[in-house]
């Protein structure tokens, strides 16, 4: 058989709530019934440090107004004129809906999501690649140093 080493989001809060509340990689472990192995995997994929939330840019979407809902996306696959009502140009509009199978096969939702997915960046944090620099950052932080905000 076969385990996952996959958490659900719910589990991966968890698990960083229980770590920077100082628990074990075996409580962890037990708490969210994985080996501590798969814990202390996941941890060390990002140097220790509870990744930052994803969120939408506004500044890349193609929308003037800064936000593509997949609503705003539904009407650009029905309306030939949802341009004029987005205030924007017809290359952007037909670009959206070419980019995502055209007239025939765009779904609002999937190109959402296909949007959503391509913005990832499998790019690891420079912590948990470098040792030298996780025991740097660990000491100064033991010693109740911060980086200054200048």
């Amino acid at each position: 058989m076969q385990r996952r080493w996959k958490l659900s989001s719910a589990q991966r809060a968890e698990m960083w709530s229980r770590w920077k509340a100082g628990q074990s990689l075996n409580e962890i472990g037990r708490a969210l019934g994985k080996d501590h192995v798969v814990i202390q995997f996941l941890l060390a994929r990002h140097g220790g440090i509870a990744p930052v939330a994803r969120r939408r840019s506004q500044l890349h979407s193609p929308w003037p107004s800064g936000k593509t809902s997949p609503a705003e996306s539904l009407a650009v696959a029905r309306c030939g004129g949802i341009a004029q009502g987005l205030n924007c140009a017809c290359s952007t509009v037909s670009r959206e809906v070419a980019r995502h199978g055209g007239r025939a096969q765009y779904r609002a939702n999937e190109a959402d999501q296909r949007a959503w997915e391509s913005a990832r960046r499998p790019k690891l944090y420079l912590l948990a690649t470098h040792s030298k620099l996780q025991v740097i950052v660990t000491s100064k932080l033991i010693a109740d140093r911060s980086p200054e905000v200048s």
